[in-house]
């Protein structure tokens, strides 16, 4: 019986083995995104291509990522929802114990909290009725594969050349990866000194789907 309950603890510890790192942690929210290439997450996760497929083979051993071809080349996503969901689990755990998470985060986020205590589900409610723009700043692919209902697309690098096509008469609230991506920060940055009254939502796809509101594919 002791044999089998250390065999069941190890099973799980793989998990846990799999994600001890921050690099693959890292891999995994890009993948929260959707699918994509090795070269492409290398590139995002600013590491070189081998070391990226180094750490996509201990994800897919842990079955937390799959693969498949497309032509020449093979595409990375996560092996289900409940992958985005375990990241989601372990970062807001780790934001609620770790004082140096909480300071880290609270430099990121300058116009966050005057979103805090607003209920997801009004911003949804407000951005089908047009009282709000609800802005995704991430790449056009990623917005492909999914986004928040109602949201527009504009990557933050035209952001600055096409920020004229905005309408300055309603609130822009902009998101993109998540609480750890930098580029809704630079967005409302730029908003506002356009002018526009802009805010900063830490959700990204996966935080919104884990807090069971609908997500548009």
């Amino acid at each position: 019986m002791r044999e089998l309950k250390n065999h069941l603890y190890d099973q799980v510890a793989r998990i846990g083995k799999a994600v001890a790192s921050p690099k693959r942690l890292e891999l995994i929210e890009l993948l929260c995104q959707g699918e994509k290439t090795v070269e492409m997450l290398a590139s995002q996760a600013d590491v070189s291509v081998k070391l990226a497929s180094a750490h996509l083979k201990e994800l897919r051993l842990a079955r937390l990522v799959d693969t498949r071809k497309d032509g020449k080349y093979v595409l990375y996503r996560l092996a289900s929802t409940s992958v985005a969901d375990l990241w989601v689990n372990l970062r807001t755990a780790a934001e609620e114990r770790l004082v140096e998470l909480q300071m880290a985060l609270a430099s990121i986020v300058e116009h966050g909290d005057d979103l805090q205590g607003v209920n997801r589900a009004d911003i949804l409610r407000r951005a089908a009725a047009g009282e709000v723009l609800v802005l995704d700043v991430r790449p056009e692919n990623e917005y492909a594969a999914a986004h928040l209902p109602h949201a527009r697309s504009l990557p933050v690098d035209a952001l600055k050349k096409r920020i004229a096509e905005l309408p300055k008469d309603i609130p822009v609230v902009a998101y993109c990866r998540g609480p750890f991506c930098l580029m809704a920060k630079d967005a409302v940055e730029l908003l506002r000194k356009k002018g526009y009254q802009a805010f900063h939502l830490t959700d990204g796809v996966a935080e919104w789907r884990a807090r069971g509101l609908p997500v548009t594919n």
